[in-house]
């Protein structure tokens, strides 16, 4: 079952509305949202991902099935392909219009945990158990870079909206950089240091300051470029494990095992907007602003998928 809710009331997001879903036969792992918010992508231990249209609230195709768990989904900016990533070591990528197969890609030495696309949907970065980062060509479906530096367990990696750099979050609690667009470059840009525990999600905004998420209940703002952290951010009280930039790039949203949805306002670091989370969200996997500021949270309990969210506007005091 998946629900979907939405809040109404403008400048508070406090009221919601929820559609329910059925089809998940097994327990699911991840969940990604297209930027317009009206497809839901997910990915379980039953090796299929399904797509949803969010909107009408009907399934609207089953994409095939593989021999491993799903861990992450992706859904490019144009909507125009789905990703996704298991444990098989598979990276399958597909034409969101008809749901043809357009590549499955293998490089991974074991389990492929995180999955993500650029933003002019050319390339595609995986990362997995095998502690490398993988950047793939999307027109050919063959190897672009392959990065190696992390000593533990990729969880999470994002593109960079210039095209410059490639961020990866390990268990090794670091956050990597690193140049992916011409080979003649060193890899590594950067590693940037400062949590003390997982790197579960990072995120660049549009404008290109990068936020990092992790088990240790904070977030960081950094400079990708000169590699200076900005602020730490702290106040949720669990687990941090997603993140999203709204488009002007002045809100962070952040979601917790604390059961929040926190706003925070970049430019002073404080934290202006506490969401309570419908308990029937169970863990938090994703959070994402839609272009006009509406906000939506997907989480997932056993065998239920859920989003709650909003199409309302940001509090004009934070925007």
């Amino acid at each position: 079952m998946i629900l979907s809710a939405q809040f109404l009331c403008s400048d508070s997001y406090s009221h919601a509305y929820s559609e329910e879903y059925h089809d998940h036969k097994d327990e699911v792992n991840c969940l990604a949202f297209s930027p317009d918010l009206e497809i839901m992508v997910t990915g379980g231990d039953e090796g299929r991902v399904r797509v949803f249209n969010r909107q009408k609230g009907h399934l609207v195709t089953r994409l095939i099935k593989g021999c491993g768990a799903i861990k992450s989904v992706a859904v490019s900016d144009d909507s125009r392909f789905i990703a996704s990533a298991s444990m098989d070591g598979q990276i399958h990528v597909w034409r969101t219009c008809d749901a043809e197969l357009l590549f499955k890609m293998s490089g991974h030495a074991s389990g492929v945990e995180t999955v993500s696309l650029s933003h002019d949907a050319m390339h595609l970065c995986s990362g997995g158990w095998d502690c490398t980062a993988i950047v793939w060509n999307l027109e050919t479906g063959t190897i672009h870079r392959i990065f190696t530096g992390h000593t533990k367990v990729i969880l999470c990696c994002a593109f960079s909206p210039n095209s410059t750099f490639v961020a990866t979050g390990s268990w090794d609690h670091d956050v990597r950089l690193w140049n992916y667009g011409s080979s003649s470059s060193p890899a590594l840009h950067r590693a940037l240091e400062g949590h003390n525990a997982a790197v579960k999600s990072v995120v660049f905004s549009k404008q290109g300051m990068l936020a990092s998420c992790s088990h240790d209940k904070t977030i960081l703002l950094w400079n990708p470029r000169s590699s200076v952290l900005i602020r730490r951010l702290k106040v949720h009280t669990g687990w941090v494990r997603g993140l999203s930039f709204n488009l002007s790039g002045t809100v962070l949203a952040s979601v917790s095992d604390d059961e929040t949805c926190r706003l925070w306002d970049v430019i002073t670091g404080e934290c202006a907007k506490t969401i309570m989370l419908d308990q029937s969200i169970g863990q938090p996997l994703c959070v994402l602003f839609g272009a006009d500021d509406s906000l939506v949270v997907g989480g997932a309990n056993a065998l239920q998928c859920r989003s709650q969210g909003t199409v309302d506007t940001l509090p004009k005091d934070i925007t």
